[in-house]
């Protein structure tokens, strides 16, 4: 997602280790890929086509060294300090392999299958729980969201837990609610081809809960509208009124 297919990067690009200076870092390898290949690599981007195998691990290796600098800036004493001794090595982790892994991993294999009954009534996904990250302080965005698609006769179809692995390989990555919610609903419709689709979100922003304001009932609560949705407001209003008698 987000990737230009014809920007992908080619055999001649993704050179091996033996041809870079094996003191290079390995986040540097990587941004030079992205740099030659004229790939953007903002926060809520997906470069896992730029990474080269074993090189997560080298990853986690360095972000740990660099997350163990913060800590010693921050006058902590992790060499004697049991509470912290491995805080750098369990955060690096937790970053790739977990909070941030929509950034680093591909996109899940979703088996789509034809609409065969030529389905044309409105479907409502959710509420799928939302697991995100505010890019400006890092700190958690938790909600849910709900997914409303209108098929056609050539609309492809996708099994109900394929929307919370795609919606979970978006929200997975530090961005802003109003771009992950045009991402996943950008996804879903280059998947599906619907007539019509929407995607509606509520979530809470730590980012004020925990700083800042320190407000706690906050929330805030977005949506896109694509095709039929966009266009047929008693559509609209239908979608809108069962998530509200949902809630």
């Amino acid at each position: 997602m987000g990737m230009n297919q014809s920007l992908l990067p080619t055999h001649s690009a993704l050179k091996t280790d033996t041809e870079h200076d094996q003191g290079t870092p390995v986040s540097l390898k990587i941004r030079e890929r992205l740099k030659a290949a004229k790939e953007r690599f903002h926060a809520n981007d997906n470069i896992s086509a730029y990474i080269q195998p074993g090189e997560l691990d080298g990853l986690k290796d360095e972000v740990e060294q660099k997350l163990l600098d913060v800590l010693n800036a921050l006058v902590i004493d992790t060499e004697h300090d049991h509470n912290t001794r491995e805080t750098a090595k369990r955060v690096a982790k937790m970053y790739l392999s977990e909070v941030f892994r929509g950034r680093y991993m591909p996109e899940p294999d979703v088996t789509e299958f034809p609409n065969a009954e030529r389905l044309n009534e409105l479907m409502i996904v959710g509420p799928i729980t939302v697991r995100s990250a505010c890019s400006h302080h890092l700190c958690p965005i938790l909600g849910k969201l709900w997914i409303g698609v209108m098929p056609n006769e050539h609309s492809n179809l996708i099994g109900l837990s394929k929307y919370v692995r795609l919606a979970d390989w978006i929200m997975s990555r530090p961005q802003i609610q109003e771009e992950a919610v045009t991402r996943l609903a950008d996804l879903l419709h280059e998947r599906l081809q619907p007539d019509g689709l929407a995607v509606v979100m509520e979530a809470e922003h730590y980012c004020m809960k925990w700083r800042g304001v320190k407000e706690s009932d906050s929330k805030m609560i977005n949506s896109v509208m694509r095709g039929s949705f966009l266009k047929d407001p008693n559509l609209r209003r239908e979608f809108l009124s069962l998530l509200s008698n949902k809630n």
